[in-house]
């Protein structure tokens, strides 16, 4: 836990050690030939790690547990200095207990017994569920459970809530009343789709002790240019459609009225004396709204209740989402605490680079009700980061920052063959360059299996991707030269991968600067296992009480 002059004066020394080494940040590994990129580290550094081996290169470079290293020559002072402080200045991104134990184990201790199953999630809410998202959907749920006791609410607004698996653990599981809003609407139709299933299990099992309460699941953009009164409406708009689908569905009364003695599923993580209320929400149509008339309901009326105070969560929210949303925490009286879970860094708007590759377009043009015309971009979101020299972070050094470290790690470990294949990668970007010159850093997505191919056969099935001929002439002693030099290659990228998680803190942290300075206090906890989840961090704030 930092203090705000903690916080400032750690996010100084973030922005001048990342500008001081963003040649390594910006770098694309593709252009490890094309650009001479090895040529750009001091030859001091050069000299020392051009032969080390792929363990001592995990162990020297990326794994800060060990105390007692062995360096097989005298490593320049300014290479020793500028890993111990990417490494003091990353957030640590293990749990206390396993602080210390770098890619110890892949998987958490919950699938000891089952590589596929965990031990502590009950089995109607591992169903579809691979074992990553089973992991975080319990370490998730128990923290967004812990802060609606804290803040007396027991209403969760779950956003970019995919196929449902987070919201139907709150809800079924924890006995929270949750809205749950997905962009696509295929993954929100799967997640109303696999309620039923779950609510079939439960009547099987007949069991009868205390109700519990059914998610509401809205297929919805949350457009980061809309105000906070916009995304309350956006709620209350989908809680009238709700009340329209239960008035305009009688059949379907009488099985909730049944399902309502239903019990929790038994197991560790269940508090059996949560009770809910009951509502299903499986689509929205403008139809619905004469529905409402047909049914005696007043829309407007229903429009202009009060929303409940909630707690609000995002897991794994996809770029500005996770901005958004903690403007709409800070800025909107009902949202009492949020968990943020944030992903995909590279795709955060900067006044650099406002329309990044993969940013999502809304599906429809905002009105001008509900957009905000001060946009805000993503990074920085405070103010203090904002006025800091050397803040700016390239698209590169972001789509650096969700690199999984600890799986490069047991890669360096075990010498995997994986290994080759950014040197591959850069290889055939110097002849798309030859013939090419305009062509730059083309995307020729996965080839399969590509470590375990030849480099001649891996050029011919990536080579018409780009639009050139599969049998274009290769000159091999330069390919063999090229080859000659992936231990350089697999170096280079490790020490831009040691930036990573530094990248990463200022991005967090800067978002942790944004609350304080709208008087919020905020926490953020490696809540995941890394080697298992590697965006694992879980921001968490709460506002003071009214």
């Amino acid at each position: 836990i930092f203090t705000a002059q903690q916080q400032r004066d750690l996010a100084r020394r973030l922005t001048t050690f990342l500008s001081q080494y963003s040649h390594l940040t910006d770098s694309f590994i593709i252009e490890f030939f094309t650009e001479n990129l090895w040529q750009t580290l001091p030859s001091t550094w050069q000299a020392v790690l051009q032969d080390i081996s792929y363990p001592q290169t995990a162990e020297l470079l990326l794994d800060d547990s060990q105390e007692d290293r062995r360096y097989p020559s005298v490593w320049p002072l300014s290479l020793l200095a500028f890993r111990a402080t990417a490494h003091a200045l990353a957030f640590p991104r293990e749990c206390r207990p396993d602080r210390g134990k770098v890619a110890a184990s892949v998987k958490p201790d919950e699938f000891l017994e089952n590589q596929s199953q965990s031990s502590l999630l009950g089995h109607i809410f591992r169903k579809h569920v691979k074992p990553k998202k089973q992991h975080e959907i319990r370490k998730l749920g128990m923290l967004v459970k812990q802060l609606c006791d804290h803040t007396g609410c027991r209403r969760v607004v779950d956003v970019g809530s995919g196929q449902g698996h987070l919201t139907r653990f709150l809800s079924f599981g924890l006995g929270l009343s949750v809205t749950a809003i997905e962009a696509d609407h295929t993954l929100a139709a799967m997640a109303s789709r696999y309620d039923g299933e779950l609510l079939s299990a439960l009547e099987k099992e007949k069991r009868k002790k205390v109700a519990h309460s059914i998610p509401r699941h809205m297929a919805g953009w949350v457009n980061p240019r809309a105000s906070w009164e916009g995304f309350i409406k956006q709620l209350k708009d989908a809680h009238h459609v709700i009340e329209v689908s239960q008035a305009s569905s009688a059949p379907m009364k009488k099985r909730r009225s049944d399902l309502s003695q239903t019990s929790h599923p038994e197991g560790p993580s269940y508090d059996s004396n949560i009770g809910g209320e009951q509502m299903f929400f499986e689509g929205s149509c403008c139809s619905d709204i004469q529905a409402a008339s047909e049914a005696g309901l007043n829309p407007e009326k229903s429009r202009k209740q009060d929303y409940p105070d909630f707690v609000l969560t995002g897991l794994h929210a996809c770029g500005d989402l996770s901005a958004t949303l903690l403007r709409h925490f800070v800025c909107c009286p009902q949202v009492r605490g949020i968990t943020s879970v944030a992903c995909c860094y590279m795709k955060i708007t900067t006044k650099e680079n406002p329309t990044p590759p993969g940013l999502i377009s809304p599906p429809t043009p905002p009105t001008p009700s509900t957009e905000s015309f001060h946009f805000e971009f993503g990074y920085p979101m405070s103010c203090w980061v904002k006025g800091l020299p050397g803040h700016q972070l390239s698209y590169k050094a972001r789509e650096g920052a969700c690199h999984a470290v600890e799986d490069y790690v047991r890669r360096l470990g075990e010498e995997s063959e994986q290994l080759r294949t950014h040197c591959y990668r850069a290889i055939l970007e110097t002849f798309i360059r030859d013939m090419r010159p305009d062509l730059r850093r083309a995307g020729i997505q996965t080839i399969k299996k590509a470590h375990l191919l030849p480099f001649t056969e891996y050029a011919r099935l990536g080579l018409p991707r780009v639009g050139l001929p599969a049998d274009l002439p290769l000159d091999q002693e330069r390919v063999e030269a090229m080859l000659k030099q992936q231990n350089k290659v697999v170096v280079y990228f490790t020490l831009s991968l040691l930036l990573a998680p530094v990248v990463e803190t200022l991005v967090l942290l800067d978002r942790m600067i944004y609350l304080e300075e709208n008087g919020v206090d905020s926490q953020l906890i490696p809540l995941f296992n890394p080697n298992f989840s590697p965006r694992n961090f879980v921001l968490v704030a709460v506002k003071p009480s009214r």
